[in-house]
């Protein structure tokens, strides 16, 4: 262990000072990350129930059940990442080059449209192996790691901000290419109306999963790791562990905010495969929104959220913007506009508001880690942030269990697809989910999250002052 520690220390001192190649780096692997995870939040459950003929609260129970696998393999994998030694390629780096394969594959194995004149059973285990392949296994393999990645790479709290800023740009690039083009080219039009392509969403799924290698591989050679994180040697005691997580008030309220986020925002894009297809019957309306939400989050998020965190403080800024969206979601529902565009008016300001929230959040994980740093003497990036991941996988699985449960009690299948009265219901279920998840985000934040900004000064001041 000495020598492996030593040998880190060694390395740290011949790199280059924090720069724009780390940002651009952190910002690759987010990138990477996304072509798989949105495509699954925003195409899978559309995917599986039109293209497989997979009921939808069936694909809705499934992503629900895989996150109790995921209550096992996060924590497991953080405990792996938090003991493992450091290499002359960091301590958490070499897991982002190792899983790049095998989370892009099985990404591509989901989407598989060849098996759709399969018999259900068959479906169904294919969707269920494949799925907890992807999320509960190789994601999690790599996603942990790269997350806990960003206090070794700095220590400056503005820095951290900074590779918080950059990885939201990545995630919204993917988006950007994900939101964006899917819909423009999976869709067609069959006897009037607007249907998903199982071949090109296969087609789809295999080129996004070469991409996501790609991105990976440029975050693994652009970012560097500069400060040591020893490997956690202490005996691991669960019960210990578990009351040191379930007593920590800051990673219950990111916990709380980060699940209710993703209520919000996939719902918003879960529903956008129905909305605009259904409802308005316009697919181009639905590459438009995630053009434009993309574009908002680029030109005004990414550039100011630094700026305002700040000034104002994270948990601040947050409270704030999530209230905004929310209350942009309640307007929309009263007022029902008719046509696709002026819904992508209310959408794109939504995204606005979850938008700063979402930039700055990866900061305020790393705030989560300082602060319990500061009450125990440990360092645990690692657990603590694949307790923060698993949460996250809550949140997509409840989206998307929700959503296909909202869908049936409607009375959605694939011949009501277009019935004036499910689609009308598609349409307030577009606007209630995230208008209730936004202003539970607001209502999470300012009642159990402590960490406001005086309380981010003081924790920093205090590390600063015990490693000298």
């Amino acid at each position: 262990m000495k020598k492996g520690e030593n040998s880190m220390e060694n390395a740290t001192k011949s790199v280059p000072a924090f720069g724009m190649k780390d940002k651009l780096g952190y910002m690759f692997g987010d990138f990477g990350n996304d072509f798989t995870f949105i495509l699954s939040s925003s195409f899978m459950l559309k995917f599986y129930t039109d293209v497989m003929g997979v009921a939808p609260g069936v694909v809705g129970v499934l992503m629900m059940a895989a996150r109790f696998v995921d209550a096992v393999t996060d924590v497991t994998m953080g405990q792996i990442v938090d003991r493992s030694k450091p290499t002359k390629d960091g301590k958490f780096k070499p897991w982002i080059k190792r899983m790049c394969g095998p989370v892009a594959i099985a990404s591509f194995l989901i989407y598989q449209s060849g098996f759709a004149n399969m018999s259900m059973g068959f479906k169904v285990f294919w969707m269920v192996v494949t799925y907890i392949l992807w999320g509960s296994i190789f994601y999690t393999s790599i996603n942990i790691p790269y997350g806990s990645m960003a206090s070794a790479v700095t220590a400056d709290p503005k820095e951290r901000a900074d590779l918080s800023t950059w990885r939201t740009i990545g995630g919204t690039l993917a988006g950007l290419a994900i939101g964006v083009g899917t819909p423009l080219v999976a869709y067609e039009v069959v006897d009037g109306n607007t249907v998903l392509s199982g071949t090109r969403m296969t087609i789809i799924a295999g080129v996004f999963s070469v991409c996501a290698i790609i991105c990976y591989l440029l975050c693994f050679n652009l970012v560097r790791e500069r400060i040591p994180v020893e490997a956690n040697t202490q005996k691991l005691e669960v019960g210990k562990l578990l009351k040191s997580l379930v007593t920590n008030r800051a990673l219950l309220g990111i916990i709380a905010a980060a699940i209710l986020l993703l209520l919000g925002m996939l719902g918003m894009q879960g529903m956008a495969g129905y909305v605009f297809p259904n409802y308005y019957g316009s697919a181009s309306a639905q590459s438009l929104s995630s053009l434009v939400g993309s574009i908002v989050v680029l030109a005004i998020c990414a550039p100011f959220a630094s700026k305002l965190a700040a000034k104002f403080g994270k948990k601040e800024l947050s409270i704030a913007s999530c209230s905004f969206g929310a209350v942009v979601y309640v307007i929309c529902l009263i007022v029902r506009p008719q046509n696709p565009y002026v819904y992508v008016v209310f959408y794109t300001l939504a995204y606005v508001g979850l938008g700063f929230f979402n930039t700055v959040i990866w900061a305020m994980i790393t705030d989560v880690i300082d602060d319990a740093e500061v009450k125990n003497g440990v360092r645990e990036d690692g657990t603590i942030y694949s307790v923060y991941s698993f949460a996250r996988k809550l949140g997509q699985a409840f989206s998307s269990g929700m959503v296909g449960a909202l869908l049936s009690m409607i009375g959605y299948t694939t011949e009501t697809a277009f019935d004036p009265a499910v689609t009308s219901g598609i349409f307030n279920l577009s606007c209630i989910i995230p208008a209730v998840g936004l202003a539970a985000v607001a209502l999470a934040l300012m009642f159990i999250y402590p960490l406001d900004k005086k309380r981010v000064e003081a924790n920093c001041a205090e590390l600063a002052a015990r490693r000298g």
